[in-house]
């Protein structure tokens, strides 16, 4: 693991260091989940294929269950509108 030290703007961000975002590749526009405690912060780059996979794993169920149901897209976007009406 690499150490480099950097400093926080008056704006509140935080530069990394060229050497770290070459070796992570990181670059423009990546987005990052944050997590603080007790004085740590740790950073943790989403990957776009990581989120897609996650949604893909919980969305295939649902669908396969909406299959079975028999159940149109109509229907759906129906319900889905009346619950966020009635929230």
């Amino acid at each position: 693991m690499q150490v480099e030290l950097t400093r926080i703007s008056e704006k509140g961000q935080v530069v990394i260091p060229s050497s770290l975002r070459k070796e992570m590749g990181i670059k423009k526009s990546d987005q990052f989940m944050i997590f603080g405690e007790t004085g740590t912060l740790i950073l943790k780059k989403i990957e776009t294929q990581a989120i897609k996979k996650t949604f893909d794993e919980i969305a295939k169920p649902l669908q396969q269950a909406v299959k079975q149901v028999g159940l149109t897209r109509a229907e759906v976007r129906k319900a889905i509108k009346d619950v966020r009406n009635a929230a």
